[in-house]
């Protein structure tokens, strides 16, 4: 029997297409989809979930209109000043993965701030993917990697899939097992394309606004009804249980 998740991977999108259903500015689309996240980070904390990763802002939401983006660091900004508190009273601990070098500046300091204050803290791990790309990810763990090969601290033999993960930005952080994708589109959007490997996938059309506790609990439980091969067949999978 599948237990819950252990680590549960978010693409939260549709945040201005329920804006524009509602006759709205795609901004209160964004401001909307804070409370979901403060709703479902608790949830998750409530439930035992051990990790929450929200794919916040990727790389290539830098192309967007500069109105919006402007105001998308405004809203991460405020976010973290205002909702950090109530996160560490909860045992909450924070971590921001990605390029964050690329933030202005008050993102930057918020996101230190909020990480220092809940290091301590041991219940659930909420990590906020910032300026992350899935591609970027791998490439920099390349990079390292060659490094290592030129200062001669490895050789070409020691490359292996456990070398790689050791690169990654999330090395300290376990796969995901089950990745939510609200708003109804069939795809990744380059989010995390190596943790992804095995990953059990769920598809709401519910836009992230929407998304509530009793659609994280359906997605749960669909998720324990998935059988987790990793390319073994069921037999094996049974007898190894």
């Amino acid at each position: 029997m599948i237990l819950l998740p252990k680590h549960i991977a978010i693409i939260m999108d549709g945040n201005g297409r329920w804006a524009k259903s509602l006759g709205l500015p795609r901004f209160a689309g964004h401001k909307k989809g804070v409370d979901s996240v403060r709703k479902i980070t608790q949830i998750c904390g409530e439930i035992g979930i051990d990790y929450l990763t929200l794919f916040t802002f990727s790389s290539e939401n830098w192309y967007r209109p500069q109105a919006e983006v402007n105001a998308l660091m405004t809203l991460l900004s405020n976010t973290l000043k205002k909702e950090i508190e109530n996160l560490n009273s909860n045992n909450v601990k924070f971590k921001a993965i990605g390029e964050l070098s690329k933030f202005p500046s008050r993102v930057q300091n918020e996101i230190k701030r909020a990480e220092e204050l809940t290091i301590q803290n041991n219940g659930l791990n909420l990590i906020l993917a910032l300026n992350y790309g899935g591609r970027q990810d791998i490439i920099n763990s390349f990079k390292e990697i060659a490094f290592d090969l030129v200062l001669k601290k490895i050789k070409i033999d020691d490359i292996c899939e456990s070398l790689i993960t050791q690169k990654l930005c999330t090395h300290k952080i376990p796969e995901p097992d089950l990745l939510i994708r609200t708003g109804g589109d069939f795809r990744i959007s380059n989010f995390m394309l190596w943790q992804l490997a095995y990953t059990e996938i769920y598809i709401t059309k519910k836009f992230w606004p929407e998304f509530n506790e009793n659609d994280l609990k359906k997605a749960i439980e669909e998720y324990k009804t998935r059988e987790r091969r990793y390319g073994q067949i069921s037999e094996q999978v049974v007898n190894e249980k």
